[in-house]
């Protein structure tokens, strides 16, 4: 494999995305895990199973990445963060709580992020996996909203309904403070060479995430009956 060294901020970045995937396909796993305890579609649990190898293919990617910038390090796996963990009440509400922060808010941003760092992204190695990594995020954004409409229609819908609407206020929190830009900083100066390498500016993860609120989780939220808005607040 042809090596070039990359700035510092290219490796570590597609180092963190190794861990990212790897904690995508864990968190996954676990998501089928319950889904076979609850006994949903087995086209459901046959489409989870698919993201994990995906989400495994993917870190297999930007590790290829990693070492073409230079990179010599192993992933270093928080395993604290590799599990989901039991809220209380019933197996559907946990289901429901995955879902929405895994893929309702997480792969249906990330559809978005992938698009625009592949479109700037001009290093051989890191535009095919990029390549690779947009095509199946759409697949995952796919599979997160119908697994909460198969929710809100099962039996358990009206609690489920009710967990999305007093939590998805703290989700988006959440996603604001992964994603936006703190208050009072300012937006960090990032190389030509580093946004070829697939990056991009702090300042555009916030410019995306509310582009995608108003562009995919308010009327995908509307189509379920639920008001992202008054959750955004």
């Amino acid at each position: 494999m042809k090596r070039e060294l990359a700035p510092a901020r290219v490796r570590l970045e597609w180092l963190r995305r190794v861990e990212a995937e790897y904690r995508s396909a864990a968190l996954t796993q676990h998501l089928v895990l319950w889904l076979i305890q609850m006994g949903v579609s087995p086209d459901l649990v046959l489409a989870g199973l698919r993201i994990v190898r995906d989400e495994m293919a993917h870190a297999a990617l930007s590790h290829r990445v990693y070492v073409a910038a230079g990179g010599e390090e192993l992933p270093r796996m928080d395993r604290e963060t590799l599990e989901l963990a039991r809220g209380g009440g019933t197996l559907e509400k946990d289901v429901a709580r995955a879902c929405v922060e895994v893929f309702c808010l997480g792969e249906t941003l990330a559809v978005r992020l992938f698009k625009d760092l592949r479109q700037r992204c001009q290093v051989p190695v890191a535009r095919r996996a990029l390549d690779r990594i947009l095509r199946d995020e759409v697949r995952h954004r796919a599979f997160g909203w119908t697994l909460l409409g198969a929710l809100l229609d099962s039996p358990a819908g009206p609690r489920v309904r009710s967990v999305i609407v007093r939590e998805l206020p703290a989700s988006f929190a959440g996603i604001r403070a992964s994603y936006g830009l703190p208050a009072g900083e300012k937006p960090s100066n990032m190389s030509r060479d580093e946004t070829r390498w697939g990056l991009m500016p702090a300042a555009r993860y916030g410019e995306i995430l509310a582009r995608t609120f108003e562009r995919d989780y308010v009327p995908r939220f509307r189509e379920l009956g639920v008001e992202a808005r008054d959750a955004w607040r």
